[in-house]
């Protein structure tokens, strides 16, 4: 439809009076839409808006689309308001499409599908605007924190519209924050949360992130890294020997030590004695030559930072050149088990306990014996009691008597 001429005018006059009219007609009969619809809209700030008036069964009424203030946007295929930001899409008898682009909050409202018939039918299409938050910030109450303490942090997202929601994870773990919304003068939403939580070691260069949820943007969010210092982690290591520690062998002991910051500073010590005096301590390592057993004790070391300090025991127990007897194996970490010397006292206790079993032996088979007595009969005695002189108590040995007595010997 072209406006020309003269009647320009009074054509234009006429497209604005039609609604206001039609809108008084409205408020006296009950609005029948059934055949008339559209639909809400939701539209990020900046983008482009489409509203569609769609009649089912048309019967050559007109359609028109009228803004939040009742003015025609469009009436039929022909837009008597001077926004040009509001195009045509698509006119037919059954849909009335009509674009808005680089939509602002002021175009937030109900917009009006009209329908001539009789009554005069309307739908309503709301256009809600969304507005993302800016860039969310991440604050931390401090920029390292010690082990075994409290860590506090702040995530903000400004300026949005709804207000948004904020979820926290570190590492891939998920931690409850507690969330404030405040609403500014412009019906625009700040959202701040606050997570606190306590840190570990472990949690040193773990990522927390601050993850906003809004349905104008996605995948929003902010990282940082976790800071974290502790005391030093000491562990000692036998560079060599490889084997049992021997006298006249070389030994040398490292210190490792890790910790946040890095240990300034290592020292080795000999528990409750001092260190061979020729001993060399080279950095972390501890030089030992020609060992003996007087080397035989604890050796400790120590390390220290601005956290705190820790140490780590080795147990030198020196063998001899050429054991007759020596354990399988071998550790002479602190607190495994050092190597055991024999127990002389043991080994006395176990030979006394022999004798004695040897001596009550010896004892029972002597009463054992002389409860069982031994008899015979010896010749020499034979006939000596009635011979007058030895001659004859030979003769009467050699020849028997049997009237002679028995002499009885004893033995044990």
């Amino acid at each position: 439809m072209a406006i020309t001429g003269n009647g320009s005018l009074a054509t234009l006059l006429f497209l604005f009076m039609i609604p206001a009219a039609l809108h008084k007609g409205a408020a006296q009969y009950p609005v029948q839409s059934q055949n008339l619809v559209t639909d809400n809209v939701e539209v990020v700030e900046g983008d482009v808006a489409v509203i569609s008036c769609r009649v089912k069964n048309n019967d050559d009424s007109v359609i028109q689309l009228l803004n939040p203030n009742r003015q025609t946007i469009y009436f039929r295929d022909v837009r008597p308001l001077k926004d040009a930001r509001f195009q045509l899409v698509n006119f037919s008898d059954n849909e009335l499409r009509v674009s808005l682009s680089n939509v602002s909050l002021s175009d937030e409202g109900r917009y009006v599908c009209q329908l001539y018939t009789d009554p005069p039918q309307e739908a309503y299409a709301d256009i809600t605007v969304l507005i993302p938050p800016g860039n969310p910030i991440i604050e931390s109450r401090e920029g390292q924190v010690i082990e075994g303490n409290e860590t506090e942090m702040t995530c903000t997202a400004m300026g949005s519209k709804p207000a948004a929601t904020i979820r926290w994870m570190k590492g891939d773990k998920e931690l409850q924050g507690i969330s404030k919304v405040e609403e500014t003068y412009d019906h625009m939403f700040t959202v701040t949360s606050q997570l606190r939580f306590i840190v570990t070691k472990e949690d040193d260069g773990v990522s927390v992130v601050c993850i906003v949820d809004h349905p104008a943007v996605k995948d929003f969010q902010a990282l940082t890294y976790l800071v974290v210092h502790y005391k030093p982690e000491v562990k000692i290591i036998v560079e060599f020997p490889d084997g049992l520690p021997r006298e006249g062998q070389n030994m040398e002991l490292s210190c490792q030590a890790k910790g946040k910051p890095h240990p300034q500073q290592i020292n080795w010590v000999k528990v409750d004695d001092d260190l061979p005096s020729h001993a060399l301590i080279t950095g972390p390592d501890l030089y030992i030559e020609n060992l003996n057993k007087t080397y035989n004790g604890t050796y400790r070391c120590f390390a220290a930072n601005s956290v705190g300090e820790s140490y780590d025991d080795y147990i030198l127990y020196v063998y001899d050149t050429t054991p007759s007897a020596e354990p399988a194996a071998h550790d002479s970490r602190a607190g495994e088990g050092a190597p055991r010397a024999v127990d002389h006292a043991v080994i006395g206790g176990v030979v006394a306990v022999v004798v004695f079993a040897m001596l009550c032996l010896l004892i029972i088979l002597g009463r054992y014996f002389a409860r069982h007595k031994g008899t015979y009969f010896t010749h020499e005695a034979k006939g000596a009691d009635d011979a007058a002189d030895a001659d004859t108590a030979i003769i009467n040995a050699e020849g028997g008597h049997n009237n002679s007595d028995e002499k009885k010997e004893y033995y044990i």
